[in-house]
């Protein structure tokens, strides 16, 4: 069996794309997965590091481009098309999965086009361009959330969730050896904060200055924190002047093992981030990328509204307001408990089996045929 999955430029298209590709290999260690995607996509690195093949197409982003970007874009498109044709007429795969973005577009269209089967998976409440367009031509459409299936065909869109890897889920996960990996201490309240992938300046300079707010607390706080290469040294350094005890790393590779140690998350609200908090059931304070086309503020406000975490606006993000949160969080056992219970009840670790018993159904009915 030969799966290709299409897509990637940021953690959130390609992580799920893993946990689809672990899942496949779960139940068939034969099953052949390779990826499709752009060379300066974080597809790139993290790929290679999983072991899976991943082979490169010319592609940018079109929407919220500038004009010329738009026009470079649409010419590398052109050229993907034929990269696309010949890569799948050389893999000959059972089935295309797109994990969305301007990287999965061009490769399931062609597939759609060669009568491979395709399904698509949508992590977002609100669809991006490339899935919304794609979503009237492939075989089947995984959605995340529930609202999200009034913007597809009915008859072929299902509820699964969004994937999240197997080591996530994990139950010999050892709570004590990844204390160990990060130099963190067991006896205190752990907060992990990570900006995404590349790291976030905003939320690296609010977490700095909401140290200032936390010197009552600090003998009991401890912080881990994913910057980014940029802010690597800066952050560091104000932590070790704060004297509040952190471990800052530019990035983390380990993340089950950090949320593992987690207390509390501080995080963008990327679909993947929040598919992973609400599976694990963790307190989090969620800090939506106001650039995103709205969709984390969505995804955001929809964990808040049920209880499952705290949302603050990139426009209302200090670090007394952060502080703020981060107390009332810590201080209250009930508060946490129930948070983590909200979050639980959100929660759909198996969405990885979801999608990938779709996948095969269209497999099997493409055999039949």
């Amino acid at each position: 069996m030969k799966i290709v999955i299409a897509g990637g430029g940021t953690g959130g298209h390609v992580l799920p794309g893993i946990a689809v590709a672990e899942e496949f290999k779960h139940r068939n260690e034969k099953a052949e997965v390779i990826f499709i995607g752009t060379e300066h996509g974080i597809e790139s690195r993290l790929i290679p590091k999983e072991g899976y093949p991943v082979r490169f197409i010319p592609a940018e982003g079109f929407v919220g481009k500038s004009p010329v970007k738009k026009i470079k874009s649409l010419i590398k498109m052109c050229s993907a098309v034929f990269y696309s044709r010949d890569l799948l007429k050389a893999i000959k795969p059972d089935i295309v999965i797109g994990t969305g973005g301007y990287a999965s577009f061009v490769p399931v269209g062609m597939a759609c086009l060669l009568g491979i089967p395709t399904l698509i998976m949508e992590q977002n409440l609100v669809p991006g361009m490339a899935n919304r367009v794609l979503g009237r031509f492939v075989d089947a459409i995984a959605v995340t959330y529930h609202e999200s299936i009034t913007f597809f065909p009915i008859s072929k869109t299902r509820l699964t969730g969004n994937p999240i890897r197997r080591k996530m889920l994990s139950p010999h996960l050892d709570r004590k050896s990844a204390y160990e990996i990060f130099s963190l201490k067991e006896d205190m309240f752990t907060v992990f904060v990570s900006g995404g992938s590349s790291g976030s300046r905003s939320i690296n300079n609010a977490v700095v200055n909401c140290l200032n707010y936390l010197f009552d607390i600090k003998g009991n706080v401890q912080f881990l924190h994913q910057t980014g290469d940029a802010d690597y040294e800066s952050i560091r350094n104000a932590y070790r002047k704060s004297g509040i005890f952190a471990m800052v790393t530019p990035f983390i590779y380990q993340m089950a093992e950090a949320y593992s140690v987690a207390d509390l998350v501080i995080s963008r609200a990327g679909a993947t981030t929040l598919a992973e908090i609400t599976a694990l059931g963790k307190p989090a304070i969620l800090i939506p990328y106001p650039y995103a086309r709205g969709h984390q503020e969505f995804n955001a406000r929809k964990l808040a509204e049920a209880g499952a975490s705290r949302l603050i606006l990139e426009v209302e993000l200090r670090g007394e307001v952060l502080a703020q949160n981060i107390k009332e969080i810590y201080m209250s056992e009930d508060l946490r408990a129930g948070m983590k219970k909200q979050s639980l009840a959100m929660g759909m670790p198996d969405s990885g089996e979801k999608v990938v018993n779709i996948a095969l159904s269209l497999i099997n009915l493409k055999k039949k045929s």
